[in-house]
């Protein structure tokens, strides 16, 4: 098969939304010959992206799940990932991520660094990705990539430098000056496919060589040799300032900054050339698997396609044609007809047809080689599986998934409904682990759990297009919570005589609030008061008595429950009655504890034209929201503020009538805190209402 690992590039486009990286990805489809004409994302002609290929992804103009395709640059290979902007699809970016050696960093160089980009920037950190900045939409009014470089230097401590500098902005965009060769380039034809080296403006001359005056300084940190002919004022040739600009973005201590517009068609061809010249091959980023035969002792992978094979399938799709296994391949080759072992499942199963894909169409393949992105068909696995060969018993380590914040309950509306909706229940939770989905035992409701409003809201629409499934919702539900606010002390007996042996136990000790986690338990027991193997079911009791709080029937939180007294009876005790006997302490201790409720609190960001910021402050308040910091960026502006999450039902809509449309805002969980009496009261009272209702 021979590819050249060398020459291969695995790479993600990731930012904040509508930054343009879904307009980047078809312009790079197109230079690379993988498309021949060109598609908008909201465009006219009612294609659409190719990246984009859901009917729903073209609805909106937006990217719900990350799509994949192989391109040919110059005689490399590389990988390319388009990942979705929203908060509400973390999980989609996180998994690509997982998998990914570099990524493009795209900024909008009107917006500059947005909420959004944060999060994209600290999940990257986390993988320990090696980026290339991206300053997209140069052409725009308001661009300004020399600000969004600061911005990456200050909001994101990034070692972010020009190695571009624009050619007029906004309306006026001709091209780029190439800090490096110190030309001037220029995208010529329909589509910029001509590229036209040229001299520098002569207007432009002195801010060139500043700018790379800055870029060599930068650079030398990372060559000896560079930065004795930079000190020496010596000629430096091109091929050493790349190595050394390499060597840096490898580090993760630099940042090349390019720039162009997408949309314009100008500066794509040299990201191209950023990424073959400065992102990794699959051979420079170091992988670990875990031994499971041995302590999961860290193992240090190697692409050498001799190796016996680790591949991890980082997401599952359930096509047409079966389920599709996304797989990256970090050891050893994957051939058709191999045997591999799951080895969270711990099955074995033979690698029968084996495909490249390419967004949502695909060729049939025989091999794929270390460091390559394949997809299996027809097996049975789950999101994050690893897939070993020749005996070997590994697993990659799984990657972060956050806990989701909103629910809403779901009935089906007719019997062909209900088998529907059980049926995409299931592939979607298998999809996506940040989707979740249970039956509440109490109101025998289907109860669907995700990251956001819009999050829940595809997925519904998704099931009406896909399965043909019509579905009532009900009203989104809040997580909430319940703790207590002070010590109170329990001294509690349980007994039940009923012929024959009872059940005695008895418990005495106290509750109070504990800070640093949801629950601990302390035994305090001297002198055998409880005999030994009846203290874990002590433990056990108040475990189960912190699911049900008794003001609204919400899981308790931060709680640490200590036993320092009790009795047992020879004949009596046991496991059971000792449970009993901690459920009963809990309760009558937990309404002496002055218990509250706790409700989620979100970080929301809202962003948009400083002439809406007070309908924006207004819409805030209104929510009990509290404002932390709100900064103006010229005729843009930017609000931070905590808001309970029950109070964000609806807010898109609202935002959009307040601001006109050109208001957008992301948010994310930050904590728990006490609801406000009046709450408070009435939540009880409906809670009370249900209990009524349901005698």
């Amino acid at each position: 098969m021979g590819i050249d690992i060398s020459k291969m590039r695995n790479i993600g486009i990731s930012a904040h939304i509508d930054s343009g990286k879904t307009t980047l990805s078809e312009r790079i489809l197109f230079y690379s010959k993988k498309i021949h004409a060109i598609h908008e994302v909201r465009g006219k002609d009612g294609v659409g992206a190719t990246m984009d290929h859901m009917e729903l992804e073209r609805e909106r103009g937006i990217t719900i799940q990350s799509a994949a395709t192989q391109i040919e640059w110059k005689n490399h290979t590389v990988n390319v990932i388009d990942t979705p902007g929203h908060v509400d699809f973390t999980i989609e970016v996180e998994r690509s991520l997982r998998v990914l050696d570099g990524a493009i960093l795209v900024l909008c160089a009107v917006g500059g660094v947005q909420s959004q980009s944060i999060t994209v920037d600290r999940q990257l950190k986390r993988y320990h990705v090696p980026r290339i900045a991206f300053v997209n939409k140069c052409d725009r009014t308001g661009a300004n990539p020399f600000k969004v470089r600061l911005q990456l230097r200050e909001k994101l401590g990034l070692n972010a430098v020009l190695i571009q500098i624009p050619i007029g902005l906004e309306d006026k965009l001709e091209g780029v000056v190439d800090l490096i060769t110190m030309k001037a380039v220029y995208f010529d034809g329909d589509h910029g496919e001509t590229i036209r080296h040229a001299e520098i403006p002569a207007h432009l001359k002195a801010d060139a060589e500043k700018h790379r005056e800055e870029m060599l300084d930068a650079v030398s940190m990372f060559s000896d040799e560079l930065a004795e002919k930079f000190l020496g004022g010596e000629a430096i040739p091109e091929e050493m300032i790349h190595s050394a600009i390499r060597k840096g973005t490898l580090s993760e201590k630099f940042v090349p900054v390019m720039m162009g517009s997408a949309y314009k068609f100008k500066g794509i061809q040299p990201l191209l050339d950023g990424v073959t010249n400065y992102l990794p091959n699959p051979t420079e980023v170091k992988n670990y698997a875990l031994d499971l035969d041995n302590n999961e002792e860290q193992k240090e992978l190697s692409a050498d396609e001799k190796s016996p094979t680790v591949a991890l399938g980082f997401k599952l799709e359930d096509g047409q044609y079966g389920q599709l296994t996304y797989v990256r391949i970090y050891q050893g080759a994957l051939k058709k007809g191999d045997e591999l072992q799951n080895t969270r499942a711990r099955r074995k199963f033979k690698v029968g047809r084996l495909v490249r894909m390419h967004s949502d169409s695909m060729e049939d393949i025989n091999e794929g080689s270390p460091g390559d992105i394949v997809a299996l068909f027809g097996i049975d696995c789950a999101s994050g599986d690893t897939f070993c060969g020749g005996g070997l018993n590994y697993a990659m380590t799984s990657m972060y998934v956050p806990a989701p914040v909103i629910s809403l309950a779901l009935a089906p509306k007719d019997k062909k409904s209900a088998d529907q909706m059980a049926k995409a229940l299931n592939r979607f939770t298998k999809e996506d682990p940040t989707f979740q989905t249970y039956v509440d035992p109490e109101s025998n409701q289907c109860i669907i759990k995700g990251m956001g409003e819009l999050h829940l809201e595809v997925y519904i629409e998704r099931m009406r297009r896909e399965y043909k499934c019509e579905v009532e919702t009900g009203m989104p539900q809040v997580a909430f919570r319940e703790t207590i606010t002070q010590r109170s002390d329990f001294n509690y007996t349980h007994r039940k005589q009923t012929g024959g042996a009872g059940q005695f136990g008895k418990v005495a000790g106290y509750m109070e609030p504990y800070a640093d986690g949801d629950y601990e338990f302390v035994n305090m027991i001297k002198g055998g008061a409880i005999p030994t193997e009846y203290v874990p079911s002590c433990d056990k009791g108040f475990k189960e008595a912190t699911k049900r709080g008794s003001l609204i029937g919400f899981p308790i939180v931060n709680i640490r429950c200590l036993i320092n007294d009790g009795q047992s009876h020879p004949v009596d005790s046991s496991d059971i009655a000792f449970q009993s006997a901690a459920i009963g302490a809990f309760r009558e201790a937990y309404n002496k504890a002055k218990p509250v409720i706790l409700e989620p609190i979100m970080k929301v960001t809202v962003e948009g034209p400083t002439e809406f910021q007070g309908n924006i402050f207004g819409s805030i308040n209104q929510r009990r929201g509290i404002i932390l910091s709100s900064t103006e960026d010229g005729s843009f502006s930017r609000v931070e503020a905590e808001v309970p999450l029950s109070e964000m039902f609806g807010y898109s809509t609202t935002l959009r009538s307040l601001t006109q449309g050109k208001a957008e805002f992301s948010m994310e969980f930050e904590k728990y805190s006490k609801v406000p009496q009046s709450i408070s009261e009435a939540l009880i009272k409906t809670a009370d209402e249900k209990r009524k209702k349901e005698r």
